[in-house]
């Protein structure tokens, strides 16, 4: 059990932010400065904050409403974004000017990621899993991602189709949303 806590969010989150506007807010940022480890800081605190805020509230929840309540609005709301994953447009390019790595990388991605699908994501895995486990599935999806976009992001970005990366993260969404209802079952 402890290796899917960590596995399901761990490849979850990395399909889902694999060419996410965030990880084009890395990219760019990192196109912008020589300063990579100030940069890396930077956008890991605000994961760490943003996702951890998310799983924490997430995993508190589970304390107030039935955990087969729980189960079926998870699998609901994975399946919704794995379905606006499937059919949304492409995003515009995301633009960035630095002053300051750490800074800089901290508010964009803090900003970026409040709301955003992987945040929720990521409270919805600690309704469902160990939520220190996820979180550490969660952050060290990032952390890769984030590592991936600073130092081969360009070269990986040309190599990539990012259509093809939402659809697998889009079909991954919808099969733990069916695998929660499949819970509720069983």
């Amino acid at each position: 059990m402890v290796l899917s806590d960590f596995l399901v969010p761990f490849i979850a989150i990395m399909l889902a932010e694999l060419g996410d506007k965030t990880q084009l807010v890395v990219l760019c940022l990192a196109s912008k400065t020589k300063k990579y480890l100030h940069l890396l800081l930077g956008v890991i605190s605000a994961f760490m904050i943003a996702d951890g805020l998310a799983i924490v509230f997430g995993n508190m929840i589970t304390k107030h409403i039935p955990v087969n309540n729980i189960k079926i609005i998870t699998g609901v709301i994975f399946i919704i974004f794995g379905i606006v994953m499937l059919i949304k447009k492409d995003e515009e390019p995301t633009k960035c000017d630095l002053k300051k790595p750490f800074l800089s990388g901290f508010l964009l991605i803090l900003v970026s990621e409040m709301g955003d699908k992987t945040q929720i994501t990521s409270g919805l895995f600690a309704t469902q899993f160990n939520p220190y486990i996820v979180f550490f599935g969660v952050i060290s999806a990032l952390i890769l991602l984030s590592v991936a976009a600073i130092y081969l992001g360009k070269h990986l970005l040309r190599k990539l189709d990012p259509k093809l990366t939402s659809s697998i993260a889009g079909a991954l969404f919808i099969l733990i949303g069916l695998f929660c209802f499949i819970q509720v079952i069983y």
